[in-house]
């Protein structure tokens, strides 16, 4: 799940970011491009940050076609201040609309890589007037339950009651994933995938069809629970969790340029 990580006690490698300061204390690291409206917000996945190729690849296409562009980090992901296992669903949540409430204007079609599409979908039905698209790549609502809590072992399930997390190996780096009981407990409150997604935005979807991680199949539960009726689903046949070869790079760009005409003012 964690496609692209660099977790914010590790090393920087995208220096001199603007910085979001909440009323709680929280700071939210972020990059902004400005220009045309509909903007586009980019939404990482589970411990990733701002800094993968997507992201940046999106806001070089934006910076070319003239479009306002936002990438930022979840508090306890990338340069944003707060520790991982402190996050949940809600918290990240949190920090994605007030993102958009204080440092954009105007509609803005996002875009959520793997967890990131959760946090997508939650963003809009938090704030419908303002998203005039979506685009989920591998998106993954509902993943700490449907995905994570199923696989536990009864070990993994004793000693998460017990210490309140349980360390998973990483197929994506040395250090395993900390999954935290108030994550699950959290994400419970936030399933979307139990009834109708009230949300009538134009939504595409990017789903690889050897993603071993988030099944094709979650991209097909979306579009049947949203409400809205333009909803087109890619599927590639090779296509992995990441998404982020060129040609996965290529294939999300057009998907995005091709929004921002169907939906601009």
């Amino acid at each position: 799940m964690n496609e692209e990580s660099k977790i914010n006690n590790n090393i920087i490698s995208d220096p001199n970011p603007s910085i979001l300061a909440r009323d709680d204390g929280a700071a939210i690291a972020y990059h902004q491009t400005l220009g045309k409206s509909p903007g586009v917000i980019f939404f990482p996945g589970f411990m990733s940050d701002m800094t993968g190729g997507k992201a940046t690849a999106l806001e070089d296409y934006c910076k070319e076609i003239g479009h306002s562009f936002l990438r930022f980090d979840y508090t306890g992901h990338g340069q944003s201040s707060g520790a991982f296992t402190d996050g949940t669903i809600g918290s990240w949540s949190e920090d994605a609309i007030y993102a958009l409430d204080k440092l954009t204007e105007g509609p803005q079609i996002l875009v959520g890589s793997s967890m990131g599409g959760w946090i997508m979908l939650l963003t809009a039905l938090a704030r419908p007037k303002r998203i005039a698209g979506m685009v989920g790549i591998a998106p993954a609502p509902d993943f700490t339950v449907d995905l994570f809590e199923k696989e536990l072992s009864d070990a993994q399930r004793q000693e998460m009651a017990e210490t309140g997390m349980v360390l998973v190996p990483s197929e994506y780096g040395p250090e395993p994933t900390p999954f935290t009981k108030k994550l699950i407990d959290d994400g419970k409150d936030r399933l979307l995938l139990r009834g109708v997604i009230e949300l009538e935005c134009p939504t595409r979807l990017l789903h690889g069809m050897e993603d071993p991680d988030v099944p094709w199949e979650t991209s097909l539960k979306i579009a049947d629970k949203l409400k809205a009726p333009d909803v087109v689903m890619t599927f590639i046949k090779d296509g992995d969790h990441r998404l982020s070869r060129d040609e996965d790079i290529d294939r999300l760009k057009k998907t995005v340029g091709d929004l921002l005409e169907q939906v601009k003012d």
